[in-house]
């Protein structure tokens, strides 16, 4: 089996430092403002950033829909790395890697690991073009932030 078959990779070049986009990613206070597609709002219940911490949290649908989202960190390097296990279902894992390639640029690569290419299959039908509605609201916030 290819990786191909059990990844989502969603990548973009970023206008902005690493370490900013890093922080997006890893700061609390402006993870909530930007995580998640189009019109999906967040509370955060618990946000350990260590390997082992967990994350909890409720994203607010567009359509009044709940939905509860449990991951752990499984491995940080700053401002290169993050990556963590849903322990919610669906069950994946997440890598972003944050790749400086300028002063202010920054290539972000978005992968979600599957076990399986049925358990992908069941998801890259819609979550390919939500997780560029995602990466555009991130960009918002990095607009905030600088």
């Amino acid at each position: 089996m290819n990786t191909f078959e059990t990844e989502i990779v969603t990548r973009r070049l970023i206008n902005a430092p690493r370490e900013l986009v890093y922080e997006a990613w890893t700061n609390p206070n402006h993870l909530k403002n930007w995580w998640g597609p189009k019109g999906f709002t967040n509370t955060f219940e618990q946000f350990d950033l260590k390997v082992g911490g967990r994350w909890r949290f409720v994203m607010h649908g567009p359509d009044k829909g709940n939905y509860q989202n449990e991951c752990e960190f499984t491995e940080i390097t700053p401002p290169e790395l993050l990556a963590w296990q849903r322990i919610s279902k669906p069950i994946f894992q997440v890598v972003a890697i944050f790749e400086e390639v300028g002063l202010n640029k920054t290539n972000l690569i978005f992968k979600m690991v599957f076990d399986s290419p049925e358990e992908c299959n069941k998801l890259k039908t819609f979550v390919v073009d939500k997780n560029e509605e995602n990466l555009d609201k991130l960009e918002d916030e990095l607009k905030k932030m600088s």
